[in-house]
């Protein structure tokens, strides 16, 4: 990897650098919270150019969602062959895939552009409990962007809407985990946050790689809106400024834990309202040319 400096370019000087490049593939959420939204916040305060390919529009806020309209399958593939075409991706965040062709026609931009560095949020459920997929559509998530990812982040809800199971310990988290590593997953980061308790564990899981829980004591706050959303967006956001997977994990989920505790005292609408993404922004940071 080249190094990485946060010094601006001279000016009136060609360029000799470029911005370090993340891709969100995601749903909007009208209520900024969560979506694309808070990918755009997450990429920009840990010193990333973000960009976005939008799949599907939604009517929401912190109580709920009101509508979703799906983005038109050619208009989602131009929004990327357009952004890997001229600005280009150095990793990518991909969030609410609703339906079937939606997620065919991702799985194919990801192949045409050779788009291997890849997180995927597998987002089935909003916060509020609203459904974001199709159940037609989750057999087909896991065939075709399980082995195209090169992780996978699911919440206990998400996972156990995929291995067909409820997840009530922590044991039951590694069998899923492991259960989801057989499905075709690369490895899986599964977020116990859903658990009873005051610690709150996570679980990553790499093929032929000892299991690394990541524990830590749980964050008093109403606002956890887009919290996977955050997550996911910032361990793309690692993998492009270099961190390996581990090491992005680790990093990724202490911005979140950050940002939930600096927007913990805030109310921001009725219902769970977001994180605060911007409580330490980083400079952007430029890779020379």
């Amino acid at each position: 990897m080249n190094t990485l400096v946060t010094t601006p370019v001279s000016t009136g000087q060609p360029p000799s650098a470029q911005y370090v490049r993340v891709l969100s593939i995601a749903g909007s959420d009208s209520g900024g919270g969560a979506g694309v939204q808070a990918d755009l916040k997450t990429f920009a305060a840990l010193g990333c150019f973000g960009t976005t390919a939008i799949t599907a529009l939604t009517a929401q806020n912190t109580t709920g969602v009101r509508a979703i309209y799906a983005v038109p399958l050619d208009m989602l593939a131009d929004q990327i062959d357009a952004v890997v075409d001229d600005i280009g991706v150095d990793a990518v965040k991909i969030g609410m895939l609703h339906s079937a062709p939606t997620i065919e026609t991702v799985a194919a931009a990801l192949d045409r552009h050779h788009l291997r560095q890849t997180v995927l949020d597998p987002v089935m459920v909003a916060t509020s409990g609203a459904a974001l997929i199709d159940p037609s559509a989750i057999a087909a998530l896991v065939r075709l962007m399980f082995p195209r990812a090169l992780l996978v982040t699911p919440n206990l809800d998400e996972a156990a809407m995929l291995v067909g199971r409820l997840l009530h310990t922590e044991a039951d988290m590694a069998e899923a985990a492991q259960q989801l590593l057989d499905m075709g997953a690369r490895a899986v980061l599964l977020k116990g946050g859903h658990l009873a308790g005051d610690t709150v564990a996570d679980l990553l899981l790499q093929a032929g790689k000892p299991a690394l829980w990541l524990r830590a004591p749980r964050i008093s706050t109403p606002n956890t809106h887009g919290t996977g959303c955050t997550l996911s967006s910032a361990i793309a956001s690692r993998l492009a400024l270099g961190d390996d997977l581990p090491e992005a994990v680790l990093r990724a989920r202490d911005f979140v834990r950050g940002a939930l505790a600096a927007g913990a005292c805030v109310r921001t609408g009725a219902g769970s309202g977001p994180l605060n993404h911007g409580f330490a922004p980083q400079p952007m940071w430029l890779r020379p040319l």
